[in-house]
């Protein structure tokens, strides 16, 4: 079933077309990205479908019972209530319900409606259908689900109770997303849902809209969880938008192979047309050829001409060189100890680099990956320990935040101050690779975007020709053309590279190391990031036999010392069987005394029309046949032992 179509819609800035006839169809079920530039109409568009935004032309189709869900990038949940009651809100007409089953239960337990028989049918009869409903409706597991949804997005250790006014900024947009996810709308549309994610929760977040029942339509710039997610791509790009079938890889792969198809079509054909023309040229004077000359002319103006096919749009384009290589040792830490406002970070801690490495320091929000980063670079003390660099080493520092620039000052000269020796068309044409051309040099760096920030940040990095880069973060607020231009150039960079990120799809094609820092220690695993997950799980698993052999071994410890018995041991335990069996026999008769009652009284019209009294009847016989098989499974296994 289509549950959205956008035709033909079109949107300007100004004069600037943002988006020219963009094509769009969503059916149930399917999981669609939106990819591009910074700045190619992605969000445009998704707050176009989420009607916050207006179009200047075409059509969006939408079944009235379809219902949208819209996360914007970054929005925070703004509310007085606390993390609990807010959750709440998603289920206010269950509750509703929940209340009015009660209600009802409480009328029927009323004598003076139960001994008007109509109105005590008519009730039941709307209680029974309302149970059904609640019911249909998850009224009995709405509470688990914000259990489950609460724990995925990392709440698991809050008290519910916390008022959502006392959170951080990035707790608020989790939250945001996490009511979202429990209204489970027909189409959820979510812009950059990964911003503040830790591994564990995107993981988590992968799983949940992988078994989705609802269509998803998402904006990320998250490689490897659009890899996970997604089953079609749409790029947008100059304003037009095309379909590709598959995830994000065999978006990249099939994108390579349409541009080699349509340019090879493209000079076939302007090859077939420069003979047409060459033979039109030399031929349509002479008398003798005038008219087959005619007719290849007849055929040129009947060609459908193509276009050269458009490339990718203008990309930054850098490289990363050194003055000076290393020695082979870069980095040794010993026993290094880093402490917080009076709590310890880690402590022991020790790690060796050496020339070449490229190392991604992995873990969880809060154990330290960025303070180590910021220890190796001199930028804060440390309690215990020593960091010693190698011979030649020269470091280079990126900072997620880009605390660095100053914002006081243009982009020009925030490249030429540091630089003040390299002629200022030398400086433009750096910045020219990053994108900064023109008048954009002279805007000012408060004025920049976060991926402007992030690429004049590099460009700086760049000019340093450090031979170990410390990277924190470097993918985050680059748009999916910059990030693989920045892996290129680190890819054919010949330093050695240190670095922290979330970003998997990066983790895959950088690391020749990840290390893993958890809880104050340091853990090695030599591979990329899918080595890492595959080695990590074997060893829980293999941790997890172990505990079970370890468990099973002192089991049975404690059942050998318990089996040696002598023969009066042996005649004792025969004659507890033996009173056993007869003490379950007589119970198995009362209880079957006590079902023949029970149902001998349903038959009687008088119990049978009076609904609290036949249900506590029944309730008893179903506990009496419970209670009688287990009984008849003991007897059976008993039997056994004779």
């Amino acid at each position: 079933m289509i549950i959205l179509q956008c035709v033909q819609i079109s949107k300007s800035f100004g004069a600037d077309p943002i988006l020219t006839n963009i094509k769009l169809e969503v059916k149930t079920g399917e999981r669609i990205a939106l990819v591009g530039r910074n700045g190619a109409g992605k969000s445009t568009l998704l707050k176009i479908i989420a009607r916050q935004l207006s179009y200047d032309s075409g059509d969006i189709i939408k079944p009235k019972e379809v219902e949208l869900g819209y996360l914007a990038q970054d929005t925070g949940l703004e509310s007085d209530l606390s993390i609990w009651d807010e959750m709440l809100t998603v289920f206010a007409p269950l509750i509703q319900m929940e209340k009015k089953l009660r209600q009802l239960e409480q009328d029927m337990s009323n004598p003076d409606l139960q001994a008007d028989e109509m109105n005590y049918a008519k009730t039941l009869s709307e209680y029974d259908a309302l149970q059904v409903d609640f019911k249909d409706r998850g009224g009995y597991q709405y509470e688990a689900d914000i259990r489950s949804v609460l724990s995925g997005l990392n709440f698991a250790g809050f008290h519910y109770e916390t008022k959502i006014s006392q959170l951080s900024g990035g707790q608020k947009t989790r939250l945001a997303l996490g009511k979202l996810l429990l209204t489970k709308p027909d189409l959820l549309i979510l812009d950059e849902p990964t911003n503040h994610l830790d591994i564990e929760t995107l993981t988590w977040l992968e799983q949940y809209l992988s078994n989705y029942k609802g269509a998803i339509l998402i904006v990320s710039h998250d490689r490897y969880f659009l890899d996970q997610v997604v089953d079609q791509v749409v790029e947008i790009s100059r304003t037009q938008s095309t379909k590709f079938v598959g995830n994000y890889s065999s978006y990249l792969d099939e994108k390579a192979k349409r541009y080699e198809l349509e340019l090879k079509q493209f000079e076939k054909q302007q090859e077939r047309i420069a003979e047409l023309e060459d033979f039109v040229q030399r031929n349509i004077a002479r008398a003798s050829t005038t008219k087959r000359a005619q007719s290849r002319r007849k055929q040129l103006e009947r060609m459908d001409r193509l276009e050269r096919p458009s490339g990718s749009e203008k990309s930054a384009n850098f490289s990363f060189t050194i003055d000076k290589q290393t020695g082979n040792d870069v980095l040794l830490i010993r026993d290094l100890e880093v402490a917080y406002e009076d709590k310890t970070i880690f402590s022991n801690l020790c790690l060796d680099i050496n020339r070449g490495e490229s190392v991604a320091i992995v873990g969880p929000n809060g154990a330290g990956k960025s303070t180590l980063l910021k220890a190796i670079t001199n930028q804060l003390d440390f309690e215990k320990g020593t960091i010693k660099l190698g011979s030649n080493v020269k470091l280079g520092y990126y900072d997620q935040e880009q605390a660095k620039l100053h914002s006081t000052k243009q982009v020009l000269h925030e490249l030429w101050d540091d630089y003040s020796l390299m002629p200022e068309k030398e400086i433009r044409t750096v910045l020219g690779n990053f994108l900064f051309s023109g008048d954009d040099v002279l805007k000012p760096v408060s004025s920049l975007s976060g991926g402007e920030k992030a690429r004049l940040a590099l460009a700086k990095l760049m000019l340093q020709k450090a031979n170990v880069l410390i990277l924190d973060e470097p993918t985050n607020h680059l748009d999916l053309d910059a990030k693989e231009m920045l892996e290129a150039a680190l890819m054919d960079y010949p330093g050695t590279i240190i670095f922290v990120s979330h970003d998997r799809y990066f983790l895959n094609r950088m690391a020749t190391r990840i290390t893993e820092l958890n809880q104050g220690t340091i853990t090695d695993y030599i591979g990329d990031y899918d080595y890492y997950q595959t080695k990590k799980a074997e060893n829980e698993e293999r941790q997890r036999l172990q505990a079970e052999k370890e468990e099973q071994k002192v089991s049975e410890q404690k059942s050998n010392s318990h089996h040696f018995s002598n023969n009066k041991e042996a005649k004792r335990q025969e004659r507890q069987r033996l009173r056993r069996i007869e003490e379950i026999e007589s119970l198995i008769e009362e209880l079957e005394a006590v079902i023949a009652e029970g149902e001998e009284q349903l038959c009687d019209p008088n119990v049978y029309a009076n609904h609290e009294k036949a249900l506590e009847i029944q309730t008893k016989i179903d506990q009496s046949r419970a209670d009688s098989d287990t009984l008849m499974e003991e007897w059976e296994l008993l039997q056994e032992e004779a």
